[in-house]
Order: structure tokens, then C-alpha cells, then sequence
């Protein structure tokens, strides 16, 4: 089960995120609990793969609008620096970033199957 102190110990930014759901903690929770089925990691990883950075960008800043409203800030970090890169059209190797971004997903998703 998600809580406040994992998520804590994760490197969100609990107080933040739970302000952005008008103060409402089990909202918050509720939308965490969401993240690991949000589908812009799968379309994002889709994108990369068949080297279409347009749909790559439009994953990658749908997934930096939804993480950094939750206030999950090691996961807002690396979608900042992969939209950033794609918004500039830069041909480099984003695997390392996707699968840095993909494994905090995990932590996510193993958190609220506990």
C-alpha cells in the first residue's frame, strides 16, 4: 500500500502534492495508485523505439505535466530532462533516461502493490 513515507522516502514532495489535490490525502493517494497503469510510459517507450520524436515529446510532456502535478520529483526530473531534449529535436540515446524513468515507475507500482 502507497503511503505518505514511502512516498517521502521515494523524493516526492508529499506536502506539495497533496496541496495540488485541495488538501485531500486520500485523493492524492488515489492518483499515485494510478500512475504504474498511465499509458504515456508505454506510448513514450513506443515513440523512442520507432525513433518518432513529435509523439515522443507529446509522451513525454503529457507524463511531466501528470508526475509534477503529483509532485514525484525524481520522476519530474527525468521527464523534464528527456521533454527538454525532445523539444529540441536531439538525436541521442534516450534508452539509459527511459529506463531510469521506466524503473522509477516500478518503484512506484511496487509500492502500491504492497
Amino acid at each position: 500500500m502507497v503511503t505518505i513515507d514511502k512516498l517521502n522516502s521515494f523524493g516526492a514532495d508529499t506536502a506539495d502534492g497533496i496541496s495540488r489535490c485541495c488538501g485531500s490525502e486520500a485523493l492524492y493517494i488515489r492518483l499515485i495508485n494510478m500512475i504504474p497503469q498511465e499509458k504515456n510510459f508505454e506510448n513514450l517507450e513506443k515513440a523512442l523505439n520507432e525513433n518518432d520524436l513529435d509523439k515522443a515529446f507529446e509522451a513525454a510532456h503529457a507524463l511531466k505535466g501528470v508526475i509534477g502535478n503529483l509532485s514525484l520529483t525524481p520522476m519530474y526530473e527525468k521527464c523534464c530532462e528527456i521533454t527538454e531534449l525532445l523539444r529540441a529535436r536531439t538525436r541521442t540515446d534516450y534508452q539509459p533516461m527511459l529506463a531510469d524513468l521506466l524503473e522509477m515507475r516500478n518503484q512506484i507500482a511496487a509500492m502500491c502493490e504492497d
